[in-house]
């Protein structure tokens, strides 16, 4: 195993593998973080440069959407809900192929090599998710689906509840 020179790897969470993994990065820099939640999660994802996930079982990817709103480029395997959230591979996010581990050591070396396109993905990341907000939600909902609701409901007869109803 080897790190791109100068780096740090902070794994947070917890899970059964998490020993194993101990002993596969020992003496390396590297540092089990453990569960974190609230203030101490979020100042892990602001102390970051590069978030990566690697789960291929991931469905909703919530933590991928923290570490975009973050504003913090990501590295994730092309698998479950991972690529409806990164829908602009190379511009919101890198997606690699699972299993493909060395092309995941690529995209994750170009990135800590190059500051400018890091920050401009995790920028672009930022802007995406933003879209996911309860503001933009709330806009759409209001001033299109709202929109919308009224039309059709104008658009239709208004007809006597037919007698057969609650049969």
């Amino acid at each position: 195993m080897r790190l791109v020179p100068g780096s740090r790897l902070a794994l947070v969470g917890d899970g059964p593998q998490r020993a194993e993994l101990e002993r596969h990065f020992k003496g390396l820099p590297v540092v089990f973080m453990g569960m974190l939640q609230g203030e101490a999660l979020s100042q892990a994802y602001a102390s970051a440069d590069i978030f990566v996930m690697p789960s291929e079982t991931e469905t909703l990817g919530f933590v991928v959407l923290e570490a975009m709103a973050s504003g913090l480029a990501v590295v994730a395997v092309a698998a479950g809900g991972l690529t409806d959230i990164l829908t602009q591979p190379g511009v919101t996010g890198h997606l690699y192929p699972p299993n493909d581990y060395a092309s995941a050591a690529r995209l994750i070396a170009a990135l800590a090599a190059n500051p400018e396109a890091r920050q401009a993905m995790g920028q672009a990341a930022r802007a995406e998710v933003e879209k996911f907000g309860w503001s933009a939600a709330t806009k759409t909902l209001r001033e299109t689906q709202y929109s919308r609701a009224i039309k059709v409901s104008r658009s239709k007869r208004r007809r006597p509840p037919s007698p057969y109803h609650h049969l």
